[in-house]
């Protein structure tokens, strides 16, 4: 599949172009990170403004392709918005992201991924365990959204979206896990944690018998009620996702394209 290289940065909002930027860089990141899968798992954002778009991936490329020009913007009903949109999108990544859009009018940012460790945890009954460092970063905790088949249900979104609740991480059972935020940033930062949070508790598993040591309930609930160091100098995910963005400037730069 050949996707059309378009240039978007003279044609859209300066502040849409920073977002469309931002946005990008987390499917490199996460490219890098190998928390990709193939041509599917989307990362969504709200374009800043009065209107109800948001941006999403086209279908059929890799995270690693990704660009801020190449990001397609569409509407609450999955059309494309620009008319000289030649790319299409993946219509169970948009019932996902669209649900979550349309309900909750303060999430600027969706993520939805495939990797084994949260797929692996996403499949078992207790779900995720208090087990690292990562699952103190679980404020309000984890929602769970009970598995119904490939996303291409309209229907399914009202549930998604009422199991999802006031959470900012969400297990999919038998499916994988999501993260928003009120910005990028917040849902890079509440991924991060996720997805490591999962590959610890694969990792732990591996042992056998090994007995697992869990965070007490008393230590989760007391951390709830600070926040991270780094949260302070520009709220969540604000320095982590800037960090990233520097190493992509020197090693892959395209992604601002």
């Amino acid at each position: 599949m050949t996707v059309a290289a378009l240039d978007r940065s003279n044609s859209v909002t300066v502040e849409e172009w920073e977002q469309r930027v931002k946005l990008a860089a987390v499917y490199r990141t996460f490219a890098r990170m190998g928390w990709d899968d193939l041509i599917y798992t989307h990362i969504s954002a709200r374009v800043p403004g009065p209107e109800a778009h948001f941006l999403i991936n086209p279908f059929g490329l890799m995270y690693e392709e990704v660009t801020a020009s190449n990001l397609v913007k569409i509407d609450l009903a999955g059309q494309k918005v620009e008319a000289d949109e030649p790319n299409e999108i993946n219509y169970a990544g948009y019932i996902i992201h669209s649900a979550v859009h349309e309900a909750l009018d303060d999430i600027h940012c969706v993520i939805h991924l495939h990797t084994d460790s949260g797929v692996a945890v996403a499949s078992q009954k207790d779900g995720l365990l208090p087990l690292s460092q990562f699952n103190l970063f679980q404020y309000g905790g984890v929602a769970y959204h009970d598995y119904e088949g490939l996303a291409l249900d309209a229907d399914e979104k009202q549930r998604l979206v009422a199991d999802l609740g006031p959470h900012r991480m969400m297990i999919l059972r038998n499916h994988g896990t999501m993260t928003v935020g009120e910005s990028v940033d917040e849902a890079f930062f509440h991924m991060y944690n996720l997805e490591r949070a999962c590959k610890i508790q694969i990792a732990a598993q591996a042992g056998g018998q090994a007995e697992l040591a869990l965070i007490s309930g008393n230590t989760m609930q007391e951390y709830q009620r600070d926040v991270p160091v780094g949260t302070r100098f520009g709220g969540f995910g604000a320095l982590e996702l800037a960090a990233w963005m520097r190493k992509l400037d020197r090693e892959d730069p395209g992604y601002r394209n």
